[in-house]
């Protein structure tokens, strides 16, 4: 079995890990708004996700590149400078992450992380699919 193959594979679980991972943000962001969380218990629940997230995406993204695999570039390589930019823009805090909670609770914040969970799960699911594309072009040939 080819290095390619095993990527492939291992591609769709990942892209469904950062599908849930995202599906949790957008939730998360949601009982925020209408008041069933606080900013500080958003915080402790979504800030050990981050880097997890960016390092399977990443990974997704540099196969694609060693691969050369055109719809997965266009895809994640924008992604993975947005991650990259949101992480080094990310507030001084003593834990690893990019939400800080004097600045979640910001009506604009609010709707911007949404936002942002929304389209990272349109590009999730992309990814989703063409990493699907990838496999059976990989095991057929």
């Amino acid at each position: 079995m080819s290095v390619e193959i095993v990527l492939s594979i291992l591609s769709l679980p990942i892209a469904v890990i950062l599908m849930f991972l995202v599906i949790w943000n957008i939730i998360s962001f949601d009982e925020l708004k209408t008041d069933y969380k606080n900013p500080i218990d958003l915080c402790n629940s979504l800030n050990p996700l981050v880097l997890p997230e960016y390092v399977l995406q990443g990974f997704i993204a540099l196969s694609y590149l060693y691969y050369m695999q055109y719809l997965g570039i266009i895809i994640m390589l924008p992604l993975t400078a947005y991650h990259a930019y949101r992480y080094v823009r990310r507030p001084r805090m003593s834990v690893l992450g990019i939400y800080d909670p004097t600045a979640v609770m910001n009506g604009d914040e609010m709707d911007r992380n949404k936002k942002e969970g929304f389209i990272k799960l349109a590009l999730y699911l992309i990814n989703f699919f063409a990493g699907l594309l990838w496999m059976i072009l990989a095991v057929s040939s």
